[in-house]
C-alpha cells in the first residue's frame, strides 16, 4: 500500500477489517436485487411474473474465483422471500445459504444482505427464490464463477459467453400451483418451456401467433460458451441445437472430460457448459430446442421451448421440422448411460492449480451408507404429501442454525433414519446426523413414476453410479471409482437408483432435497447437520451475522435488531465501497 495513506484511511481499513475479518483479502463484488412482480406475456398470456431488478429472467451475477460477494436484497412481493445459490458452496458460511433452515425469511418491504465467499469454485450456477414455489413464477438468473488468469483453462478462450436459461412453465402463477397442491391437486402438464423467459418460436401451426421468443445472435466461424440452466418447476428437459455439436465443457463447478453430444438431457436444477462452434453454412437460422423428456412426445407436444440461433450472415428463418429428440420413451438404458457417460476431467486445473482428479476418492473407505428412497405422493392427517424414507419434511418456525446458536431445544430432531423403514409415512422435523469429515455413500431410490432431482446444498458429491430397480450391496462393484463427475444435482430415474459419495469437510446445516418444485413444498427434504466437535471459537464456521433475521421463537430479538439489520448493512456496504476505492488508488 502506498507510503502515504494517511491515518483516516488507515482507520478506515481497520474498521473494514474489524467488520468481516474472514474476508479482507480478496476482492469484493456488490450487487442489488430488487424482487417485484411485473405483468408479462411469455406464452402470448398476461400473467403475473417476479422480477429481479425489473427483469425476467433476473441479471447474470458475474465473478471471479475467490471474490467475495455481497448481495442485497430487497423484497417487494407481497410475501416472504429468500435466495439460494444454486450449487454454490458456501465454506463454514450456511448462515447465507438462503433457505429456512438457516434463514428467517425477508418479510415484504425489506432488505437483507448476504456476504459470501466463492472459495475455490468456478463454474456455472444460478440463483432463485426458495420459498413456497416462488421459482415457479421468476426470480431466477444465472451466477457465472470465472477462472482467475493465473489458472489455465482446459480449452482455448472462447469467443462469447451466451446464457440460456430454460423451464417448464405454467400460466397460473406460484400462489396459484401451491394452492392445487394444499387442495390434494397434482399440478398437471405444463403450459409449455420458456428459454430466456419467452416462448416458443413459431416452428408450426401448434404455436400461436404473437408470442416473443429469444433470439441468440452469432457470427459464424466462432466458438462460443453456452451455459445451459433448468431453472423450471419438475420437467426433465432435452436441450439440442439443430446442426451444431454440443461438446461438454462444465457442469455445476467441474471441468468435463470433452465430447461432443447432439443433445443432452437437462434434469431440474442442474447447469451445463457446452462449447458450440459456429460451423454451419448461413442459408437460415437454425433452432435451438428444450423439449420434455420421459413423457408421451404427442400429449406433451406444447410443452416444447424453441429459440433462434442467428448467425449474422443469415439468409433467412429457419423452417422446417425440429430436431429430433432421443426415442426411448419406454427405455430408460439410453438416457442413463449418457448421464453416466459425463465424466471428470481429472488433468485439468479448477479452481486452483492441481488436477481435478488430484483427490483419490475411489481409494477412500465410506464410513456410512444413506439409503433415501422416495414414493408417489402419499396423503398424510388428510394433506398430499412427499416423502424421504417415510418422513415428510415440515421446517419449523425457527431456523435450525439460529436454533443451535441460541441453544435452543426441541426445535428438531437428529434421527432422520439411514434407511427406509417398514412404518406408515408421518410429518417431522428429523434430520441427518453427519459426521464431520466423514465420507459418506448416499443411494437414492426412486420409486416414483417420474424422475427427481436430487440437490444437496454447501457440496458437491461424485455421482458414482446409476441403474434400474432396487440398489443392492452388489452395485458397488459397478461404481465409478477414478473419474466420476463431481456435482450437487442429481438425477435420480423412475424405478431406478443413483449413487453418490460425498466427503464431509464442510460444517453447517445444509440442505438436502428434491430440485422439483412440487415434491419439495410436498416435503421432500432434510437436513444434514455437520459439527467439528473440536471447534473452539469459530475456527471451522463462520460465526452468525451481524446482520442476521429473527424469527419463531426468537422473534423477540428482531425488534431491538432492526436498525443494524438494515442501516447497518449499507453501513457496511459503503465502507467496503469505500476501501475497494481507496486501495485501487492507492495500492
Amino acid at each position: 500500500m502506498a507510503a502515504g495513506l494517511g491515518s483516516a484511511a488507515l482507520f478506515l481499513v481497520h474498521i473494514v477489517l474489524f467488520f468481516s475479518p474472514s474476508f479482507a483479502t480478496d476482492p469484493f463484488a456488490f450487487f442489488n436485487l430488487e424482487l417485484s412482480y411485473i405483468t408479462a406475456s411469455p406464452l402470448g398470456v398476461p400473467q403475473q411474473v417476479i422480477a429481479v431488478n425489473g427483469s425476467f429472467p433476473g441479471p447474470v451475477i458475474n465473478v471471479t474465483t475467490n471474490y467475495n460477494v455481497v448481495v442485497d436484497v430487497r423484497n417487494k412481493l407481497d410475501e416472504n422471500v429468500l435466495l439460494t445459490w444454486n450449487g454454490i458452496q458456501m465454506r463454514r458460511n450456511s448462515w447465507q445459504d438462503g433457505v429456512l433452515g438457516t434463514n428467517c425469511p425477508i418479510p415484504p418491504k425489506k432488505n437483507f444482505t448476504y456476504q459470501f465467499q466463492v472459495k475455490d469454485q468456478i463454474g456455472s450456477f444460478f440463483y432463485y427464490p426458495s420459498l413456497n414455489m416462488q421459482r415457479a413464477s421468476g426470480g431466477f438468473g444465472s451466477f457465472v464463477i470465472m477462472n482467475r488468469d493465473i489458472i489455465p483453462i482446459p480449452f482455448n478462450t472462447p469467443d462469447g459467453d451466451i446464457v440460456i436459461l430454460i423451464g417448464d412453465w405454467y400460466l397460473r402463477n406460484h400462489t396459484a400451483l401451491r394452492k392445487e397442491l394444499d387442495n390434494g391437486k397434482e399440478l398437471g402438464m405444463p403450459d409449455g418451456v420458456l428459454i430466456n423467459g419467452k416462448g416458443p418460436y413459431k416452428y408450426n401451426a401448434s404455436v400461436p401467433d404473437g408470442i416473443d421468443y429469444e433470439t441468440i445472435h452469432v457470427d459464424p466461424g466462432k466458438t462460443y460458451r453456452v451455459r445451459v440452466h433448468n431453472v423450471g418447476v419438475s420437467t426433465a428437459l432435452n436441450f439440442r441445437i439443430q446442426n451444431h455439436n454440443l461438446l461438454l465443457a462444465e457442469t455445476e463447478g467441474y471441468y468435463t472430460s470433452q465430447q461432443n453430444y447432439t443433445s443432452l438431457d437437462i434434469h431440474v436444477g442442474q447447469s451445463f457448459t457446452f462449447l458450440v462452434t459456429m460451423d454451419q453454412n448461413a442459408s437460415s437460422d437454425y433452432y435451438i430446442v428444450a423439449s420434455a423428456r420421459f413423457v408421451n412426445q404427442t400429449v406433451w407436444q406444447r410443452v416444447t421451448g424453441v429459440a433462434v440461433l442467428h448467425y449474422s450472415n443469415s439468409k433467412g428463418k429457419a423452417s422446417g421440422p425440429l430436431p429430433d429428440p432421443p426415442n426411448d420413451q419406454f427405455d430408460s438404458s439410453y438416457a442413463l448411460n449418457q448421464a453416466m457417460s459425463i465424466r471428470q476431467n481429472v488433468t485439468a486445473s479448477g479452481a486452483r492449480p492441481n488436477p481435478q482428479g488430484s483427490f483419490h476418492y475411489g481409494q477412500i473407505n465410506v464410513t456410512e451408507t444413506y439409503i433415501i428412497r422416495t414414493h408417489p405422493l402419499v396423503t398424510i392427517d388428510g394433506k398430499l404429501r412427499s416423502t424421504y424414507n417415510g418422513i415428510s419434511y415440515v421446517n419449523p418456525d425457527t431456523p435450525l442454525r439460529l436454533a443451535d446458536d441460541y441453544h435452543l431445544k426441541g426445535i428438531y430432531k437428529l434421527d432422520f433414519p439411514s434407511q427406509p423403514l417398514d412404518r406408515p409415512p408421518k410429518l417431522d422435523h428429523s434430520i441427518i446426523n453427519a459426521t464431520y469429515k466423514g465420507f459418506i455413500e448416499i443411494v437414492l431410490v426412486n420409486n416414483d413414476s417420474i424422475p427427481h432431482s436430487f440437490h444437496l446444498d454447501g457440496y458437491s458429491f461424485f455421482v458414482v453410479g446409476m441403474g434400474m430397480g432396487n440398489w443392492t450391496e452388489n452395485n458397488r462393484g459397478t461404481y465409478n471409482r477414478w473419474d466420476a463427475i463431481s456435482r450437487s444435482t442429481v438425477q435420480v430415474f423412475p424405478g431406478a437408483w443413483t449413487a453418490v459419495l460425498v466427503s464431509l469437510d464442510n460444517v453447517g446445516v445444509w440442505n438436502l432435497r428434491s430440485e422439483n418444485l412440487d415434491r419439495w413444498y410436498l416435503g421432500e427434504e432434510t437436513y444434514m447437520k455437520i459439527v467439528n466437535p473440536e471447534d473452539s471459537g469459530n475456527k471451522t464456521e463462520l460465526p452468525r451475522p451481524e446482520n442476521v433475521l429473527y424469527c419463531g421463537a426468537l422473534a423477540k430479538y428482531q425488534k431491538s435488531s432492526t436498525r443494524s439489520i438494515h442501516e447497518g448493512s449499507k453501513i457496511y456496504l459503503t465502507l467496503m465501497v469505500l476501501l475497494s476505492a481507496l486501495v485501487s488508488i492507492l495500492c
